[in-house]
């Protein structure tokens, strides 16, 4: 058993990178339409800016992961996060579109490196805890996300230009940063763990992929379609239809918080069986039903159901081959990130099919497929820990 002390500070660590990734993207979020709105832009033209963030987050998932296996995440962690926050800072400067293309081109490839090391990171420190505890570091970065976004609003409310926020959270994160990497966890602290075969690909990990991929399709839909179904299909109100992605992001904290309690008592594999069906039902049943309080209801179930199922990929991914862990991760969270850029659009082009409503039902559908390929996180002998490995029979992944 390691050093409890040592431990918990490295636990404290990998929740700071993910509060901190958080707080990022939630203030870049918030401010994008002071970046619109100072460079002019069509809305099509500010969607090849963020189009050339999402391919640069790609990038630096893929490239994290070799680097990763190669350093590991001590050596890379406070580089990374000092990135993450400077280059948050450059589209504020950007003089034109080209310009904040490129500038997003970074930043979004810095994003992907931080998403990559903070969660290879996380799954360090849970083995070396010897309990599931992967959902509580997503609940921060939720929570960071939360207060990334009201930062920014609070800012733009107070007239303050989106360089001055950024420059802002820049230095809030070049503050903690150095915290987070001097706590972080030691390799000597990581308990041995069998690798699986050295060369060849990583079993199975792809099919995981596909299981964030799917989850997050109805992450995206919930960002960008519950408040539209709400207003033009079911006739709600404006601030009304709000009301149905701020159910969707509460449920899926509360979610995320009580996940590592729901990973003890039930393991993973009917963990994400039974989120499934939640996610599936709530959702499905809100868009039969067809009322604006249903659609509400239905996408706070959607989000409760979600809030577990990435954490639970990502740790079993992370623990298929400890050796790398690194490519393992990146592999699942690159068709995550996919799904969740891709969803929304897929949706929009069924909805001109058969409508917004039927089209909809899609992360319902997938939230059941989901629940179904369950057994997919199921580890083998090899990875599972063993009542002398683990805090207690109880905390075994079974």
């Amino acid at each position: 058993m390691p050093d409890r002390v040592p431990l918990h500070r490295a636990r404290l660590a990998v929740c700071l990178l993910f509060g901190l990734y958080g707080v990022i993207l939630g203030t870049w979020t918030a401010r994008i339409p002071a970046i619109k709105q100072g460079l002019t832009l069509t809305d099509g033209a500010l969607s090849l800016g963020l189009l050339a963030f999402a391919a640069g987050a790609i990038i630096g998932m893929q490239a994290a992961g070799r680097l990763v296996d190669r350093y590991g995440t001590g050596r890379l962690l406070l580089p990374v996060v000092l990135a993450d926050g400077v280059l948050l800072v450059s589209p504020a400067f950007a003089p034109n579109l080209v310009a904040l293309a490129g500038c997003l081109l970074a930043f979004g490839t810095a994003h992907g490196l931080l998403n990559i090391t903070m969660n290879t990171a996380a799954v360090e420190v849970q083995r070396a805890w010897q309990a599931p505890i992967m959902s509580s570091f997503h609940a921060v970065y939720s929570i960071g996300g939360f207060l990334g976004a009201a930062v920014g609003g609070l800012c733009a409310w107070a007239g303050l230009s989106a360089t001055t926020t950024f420059l802002i959270v820049a230095a809030v994160v070049a503050v903690t940063a150095p915290v987070a990497a001097h706590w972080r966890l030691t390799p000597s602290a990581v308990p041995a763990a069998e690798t699986g075969p050295g060369g060849g690909g990583l079993p199975g990990v792809t099919f995981l992929g596909v299981l964030v991929f799917c989850c997050l399709v109805g992450e995206g839909a919930a960002a960008d379609w519950s408040s539209v179904y709400l207003r033009d299909s079911l006739s709600s109100t404006a601030g009304f239809a709000a009301a149905a992605y701020a159910a969707f992001s509460i449920m899926m904290m509360a979610g995320r918080l009580v996940g590592d309690r729901l990973t003890a008592a039930l393991g993973p594999v009917r963990l994400v069986r039974y989120s499934g069906v939640l996610a599936a039902a709530g959702l499905g049943t809100a868009l039969l039903i067809g009322h604006p309080i249903a659609g509400v209801a239905g996408f706070g179930l959607l989000g409760a159901g979600l809030a577990c199922i990435a954490p639970q990929v990502f740790s079993a991914a992370g623990s298929q081959d400890p050796a790398r862990a690194g490519q393992a991760i990146a592999r699942v969270a690159s068709l995550g990130f996919l799904g969740f850029v891709v969803g929304p659009l897929v949706i929009g082009a069924l909805a001109e099919l058969v409508g917004l409503p039927a089209a909809l039902s899609v992360p319902a559908v997938l939230a059941l497929f989901v629940a179904a390929a369950a057994t997919a996180l199921r580890p083998s002998p090899a990875s599972t820990p063993t009542p002398e490995q683990g805090r207690a029979p109880s905390h075994r992944y079974t």
